[in-house]
């Protein structure tokens, strides 16, 4: 019983979630920003041209992915996360092959298909029915591998870009994902732990239920619902955009080399917060306490950007703050939405939450763009400051009273 315990299969579960966000995080999060560079510069198309057909890439999967808990109850959650795993790869190609404005259509669809099929709301479908007691910590640690997609594939991306040009680098990313996707998802995602015979967390028995107050009406006319979506979109779409922009914040001061490196400190930053409130949150502290707690250091961040003036330790000390935020923003929702609402109802949730975050932070680099155009470098941090302190004022709207 012991060696059962030891090897409890939710534990590779999460192992093998967190690959799908390497995967998923690094072709349709991370790899815009590549598919903008190399596009412009092997075509010669116009930035604004590329930009709009990233935008079509989020806004498009914010569509399907409303569909997602429908879409796992009448296929199951192997033959779509294949699916979308295969829609992550094709996509990559199809970025990588475009050779007219209208191949970029087909390719933000593509992208747009495998990131509603195998983002946030299907690494919590992968990981909840395994962890009850437990599941903030393997939330954090699936999801971990979203900030990883970033860690891997700007380098693997580069490499391959370097060795084959983009669309030969584009058929080796493709030719992965879909390969090791397609073996990873039957392997680990097969089976729940009903089928197998366990219960949640490896425990010897299922858990106590939780009393539950039944969904009143649909989610949009919900308050609680209403102030978590607002809350995360604000959050997201400051995040979003201080990120597009946080290079060129960086770099006058820092120089290209020092502004990389501290965007790369940015990341491990969010491996570090989002792992730490992972493990440490304690049982029973409102969710939304921890979000208001999240919103207002990264707002603390952006402050000292904003006033950092050039100053190296100052910038530094903002992007650690802020980076220490990153993670949380992707798995406190699901926490939030767990801890409110039954368990048949949670999936729906984050699926229109999500697709409510998206519809926001697809404009976030225009949006922050144009106000570090405008306004200077300043502009942006300030701006995304007053975003999350707004998303900490509506999150603790939505609290539940007594």
């Amino acid at each position: 019983m012991a060696r059962r315990a030891a090897m409890f299969f939710g534990w590779q579960v999460v192992a093998a979630a967190f690959v799908v966000a390497v995967f998923s995080w690094g072709i349709n999060f991370y790899g815009p920003s590549v598919y903008l560079h190399a596009l412009h510069a092997r075509e010669g198309w116009s930035l604004s041209l590329i930009s709009a057909a990233i935008t079509l890439h989020f806004l498009a999967s914010g569509l399907v992915v409303t569909r997602l808990p429908a879409l796992h109850r009448r296929h199951g959650l192997v033959a779509v996360t294949r699916a979308g795993l295969l829609a992550c790869a094709a996509g990559a190609m199809a970025w990588g092959h475009a050779s007219a404005p209208w191949h970029l259509i087909l390719a933000a669809l593509l992208t747009a298909l495998g990131w509603a099929l195998t983002s946030g709301v299907a690494i919590n479908a992968m990981v909840a029915p395994w962890f009850e007691r437990r599941r903030g910590a393997a939330l954090s640690m699936a999801f971990n591998g979203a900030s990883m997609g970033g860690v891997l594939f700007a380098p693997l991306w580069a490499a391959l870009i370097g060795a084959f040009g983009f669309a030969g680098a584009s058929i080796w990313v493709g030719l992965l994902v879909a390969g090791l996707g397609w073996v990873l998802a039957g392997r680990w995602f097969a089976a729940g732990p009903a089928e197998m015979g366990l219960f949640p967390d490896g425990a010897a028995g299922p858990p106590a239920p939780r009393p539950m107050a039944a969904p009143a009406g649909p989610l949009w006319r919900q308050g609680p619902f209403r102030s978590l979506s607002l809350a995360f979109a604000l959050g997201l779409l400051a995040q979003m955009g201080l990120l597009t922009t946080l290079f060129s914040i960086l770099a006058p001061a820092l120089g290209g080399a020092g502004a990389g490196l501290a965007m790369s400190v940015a990341t491990a930053c969010a491996v570090i917060g989002r792992t730490a409130v992972g493990v440490l949150l304690p049982p029973g502290l409102d969710r939304r306490l921890a979000g208001c707690g999240n919103f207002l250091l990264q707002a603390a961040g952006c402050l000292v950007l904003a006033l950092a003036g050039g100053g190296t330790a100052a910038l530094l000390l903002g992007v650690v703050l802020f980076g220490l935020g990153i993670g949380n923003l992707l798995s406190l929702p699901p926490l939030i939405a767990q801890a409110e609402w039954p368990p048949e109802e949670v999936a729906a949730v984050l699926a229109l939450l999500t697709a409510v975050n998206q519809a926001f932070y697809a404009f976030g680099p225009a949006l922050f763009g144009a106000a570090l155009e405008g306004w200077g470098a300043a502009a942006p941090p300030a701006l995304a400051a007053a975003l999350q302190v707004a998303g900490a004022g509506v999150l603790l709207t939505g609290r539940r009273r007594g």
